[in-house]
């Protein structure tokens, strides 16, 4: 599965010079508002220093990482819901992301000019926050009207949703996020999915979606920032940093890095969180061919991962022989097998981040 996460956040704090440090891209990033217009689009490789020696113990010259999509998203200005600024057109693509990353001006710098007029991070958070908020009301708003007219229909299916989307309503009006909402413990809008309930499914709400704020610093200010106080998931990236980190080799990166109380670049640590954040594992295939990285969701079976590589997999699945992979690394297939650290799972298995795995399936069941 691929991961996509959109990036978004106030014009001018710095999206757009973050996204081209990510993605290596050159996107226009200029000092004025709605410099972005159309959504960029960026795929990465995710950072995994468990293929190196993975490809070395196979015997393979070929690495295929697992990949990130970045998309640059216009920014969002106060009552862009009633059509201020660029008005409703982020938000079609915003939904299409598997994540949201806000990016949040901490830095200080007359030169780049503020939407605001003043650098105020809790102000602009909570900014972007009400407008995605009032963008889900209007949602539920429709959904609650397409559902009272259904009521005729089917009365008890009507009643037990519109219960769902009324509370739903109330906690955005309250000013909360909806993802605030479905991790309280008791409410499960989707208790009834199997049954063809789920009110929320096709919704798509945007404050449903996994949240990672981007505090953007000042280069020398990485190591140690000021940040606002936040409950939410969050990372510390300097844009300026990660574009100077652009014209060094990897041995330049790690000592600019280290003088500056650094461990890894703002890449690593994002997509880390954003890992950690929506449930996601990395599992390997390795052989002369080809050594890759599958994500997955933590919790998959192995039938389910086998069909990450082809829909065949999973339905013929048969059993799967598995080995750590810091094992096949050390000891290569033949080594493993002989050590007994391959062994022969079935369909209950649940897959590991870090399994190496060779499927068995039959294409003809």
């Amino acid at each position: 599965m691929k991961l996509s996460i959109g990036i978004v956040g106030l014009p001018n704090v710095g999206k757009s010079t973050l996204f081209n440090s990510l993605t290596k891209n050159q996107v226009e990033a200029r000092n004025y508002p709605f410099c972005t217009i159309d959504p960029n689009v960026g795929v990465v490789n995710v950072p995994d220093n468990r293929l190196e020696p993975l490809a070395k113990a196979v015997k393979t010259e070929k690495i295929i990482p697992a990949v990130v999509e970045f998309i640059d998203i216009a920014g969002i200005v106060k009552d862009a819901h009633k059509g201020e600024g660029l008005g409703n057109q982020f938000l079609a693509n915003i939904r299409e992301c598997d994540a949201i990353a806000e990016v949040v001006r901490i830095f200080e710098n007359p030169d780049v000019l503020h939407v605001e007029g003043a650098v105020n991070p809790t102000s602009d958070m909570d900014t972007i926050s009400m407008e995605l908020i009032f963008a889900d009301l209007q949602t539920v708003d429709k959904a609650i009207s397409r559902t009272e007219k259904l009521s005729k229909t089917n009365p008890k299916q009507a009643e037990k949703e519109l219960v769902v989307l009324k509370k739903v309503k109330q906690w955005l009006e309250d000013g909360k996020p909806a993802r605030t909402l479905l991790s309280q413990k008791g409410f499960d809008p989707f208790e009834n999915e199997e049954k063809g309930l789920n009110p929320l499914g096709e919704l798509n709400l945007l404050t449903a979606k996994p949240h990672i704020y981007i505090f953007n610093v000042n280069e020398n200010e990485a190591a140690n920032p000021k940040l606002p106080k936040t409950n939410e998931d969050y990372v510390v990236i300097s844009a300026k940093l990660e574009q100077d980190l652009q014209d060094l080799d990897e041995a330049e990166q790690k000592e600019y890095l280290e003088e500056l109380g650094l461990k890894d670049t703002g890449l690593d640590r994002l997509i880390r969180e954003a890992y950690e954040i929506l449930g996601l594992i990395t599992y390997f295939t390795a052989g002369e061919m080809e050594v890759r990285a599958w994500t997955i969701k933590k919790g998959w079976t192995a039938p389910k991962a086998a069909g990450e590589i082809h829909t065949d997999f999973e339905k013929g699945f048969i059993s799967a022989d598995v080995v750590n992979w810091k094992d096949l690394a050390e000891l290569g297939w033949t080594g493993a097998k002989e050590k007994g650290k391959v062994r022969a799972e079935g369909k209950d298995y649940i897959t590991k981040d870090g399994d190496v795995m060779v499927f068995k399936f039959n294409v003809s069941k």
